[in-house]
């Protein structure tokens, strides 16, 4: 797989690079040069999860890699199960919950692992990622105890669920957590220095385990063919399939997923009142707000760092602006949302319901709709439990989470502080 920094396109790399280098140039994301559809979509569908997903990871990464190789890892990183579920007649739920942090990112995340184990070969590793919820917990566990490899985390401090937190936050040994007073934008913008930081970069080997590390998004293209597996043959073509967005990695694999010859017709992007990305689809002004707090905490972003991938396949003619839909919705929505499902019997939290209504404001008649569900109920229990009035059992992992001391260390929204605790610690 050839890539280009989309900032840069003078810099060219290879997947192994992509990988090893997390973010390019002037902080730019690396993209493919070219996507080419894969043959025989119906016969790929008819594979379990990982032979298929084996097989559309052979096919990005090409021959970098050998193709039991990555067989290997993807056994290795995807060993928990995808659940399509029927929530209405023709809707239906892809809960990707199912893994070891109760969240979608554990498919990223876990891949990732597997791809830096291949590729570094003993060379010392940091990872620096910022986390609005979700990505801590699945990148943590993904790399926990992993030799020559220290994971830092920031995270907005109170601005993410007690269950989110403890998830990474009690770990220790080669985990460090710091809750940083500001914003999610606020810990990404430290992130996005710490790598232009020359002598940070070389001294710590560090990397990034967002969703601006390629190896994270190629992975989670592989749970859409697995949605799309799932449904009536007879519905595929038709499949609308709505994600809930922040920093728009999701939506971006989905996409790339439909570039690849994926047979879904329309998606949506939908986002909370941090709404950047509908306002720009409206007037083609890009104009970040301050990040505004929300129930739906994960997608608390203002300058989602996966756009200018999606953009780059709208521009290109890879995937239609006509098919490509973002809204946004409020507070108040998410909760009378979240009712709403309720009533099917089908418990959903705010980001699961906000790809919800996505889905529904632009499902056209006859069409099968997907929305997904990004976390566990249980994640957000206090906030659910309390709009929906009910009682939630509290998972096995997130009780023991629950139950340990929180390691984080604070720390103010100061990039030249961060820089020196780094040094000091890991140097």
């Amino acid at each position: 797989m050839q890539l280009h920094n989309l900032k840069d396109e003078t810099q060219q790399v290879s997947f192994v690079e992509a990988v090893k280098t997390g973010l390019g140039r002037n902080q730019g994301v690396f993209f493919p040069n070219s996507l080419t559809p894969i043959q025989d979509i119906d016969k790929l569908l008819d594979l379990d999860f990982v032979s298929r997903s084996s097989k559309i990871l052979s096919h990005l990464i090409g021959d970098e890699l050998p193709a039991d190789t990555v067989a290997q890892m993807v056994q290795n990183a995807f060993n928990f199960d995808v659940k399509l579920v029927e929530v209405e007649k023709d809707i239906y739920c892809l809960e990707l919950f199912h893994g070891p942090t109760l969240a979608f990112k554990d498919f990223g995340g876990r891949f990732m692992a597997e791809c830096l184990a291949q590729f570094n070969q003993g060379e010392k590793v940091t990872i620096l990622t910022a986390t609005s919820g979700d990505t801590g917990a699945a990148v943590a566990h993904a790399f926990y105890n992993k030799p020559n490899i220290d994971v830092v985390i920031l995270y907005p401090k109170g601005k993410i669920s007690l269950a989110q937190q403890k998830l990474f936050t009690t770990l220790g040994n080669n985990i460090h957590c710091y809750a940083v007073d500001g914003s999610f934008d606020d810990c990404q913008s430290m992130v996005k220095q710490a790598f232009l930081d020359d002598e940070v970069k070389q001294k710590l080997g560090l990397n990034s385990a967002n969703s601006i590390n390629i190896s994270r998004l190629v992975a989670q293209v592989c749970y859409y063919f697995e949605a799309i597996a799932q449904l009536p043959k007879e519905q595929r073509s038709k499949a609308h399939i709505s994600v809930p967005s922040g920093n728009f990695g999701n939506v971006c694999a989905a996409m790339i997923g439909a570039v690849l010859g994926m047979p879904v017709a329309k998606l949506s992007a939908t986002t909370n009142q941090n709404d950047t990305v509908p306002r720009f689809l409206q007037n083609k002004e890009w104009a970040p707000n301050d990040t505004l707090e929300s129930l739906s905490n994960a997608m608390d972003v203002s300058k989602p760092n996966n756009w200018p991938r999606v953009q780059f396949m709208l521009d290109n003619e890879w995937f239609s602006y006509d098919d490509f839909y973002s809204s946004c919705v409020g507070e108040e929505e998410t909760k009378e949302v979240m009712k709403k499902i309720h009533q099917t019997g089908y418990i959903a939290e705010p980001h699961t319901a906000i790809a919800y209504q996505g889905l529904k404001e632009n499902l056209a008649d006859g069409s099968a709709g997907i929305f997904l569900a990004t976390a566990h109920p249980a994640k957000f229990k206090d906030s659910v439990e309390q709009i929906l009035d009910i009682e939630l059992p509290m998972p096995k992992p997130l009780a023991d989470a629950l139950a340990k001391q929180c390691l984080a260390e604070d720390i103010k929204f100061d990039y030249q502080l961060l820089r020196t605790e780094l040094l000091n610690k890991l140097a």
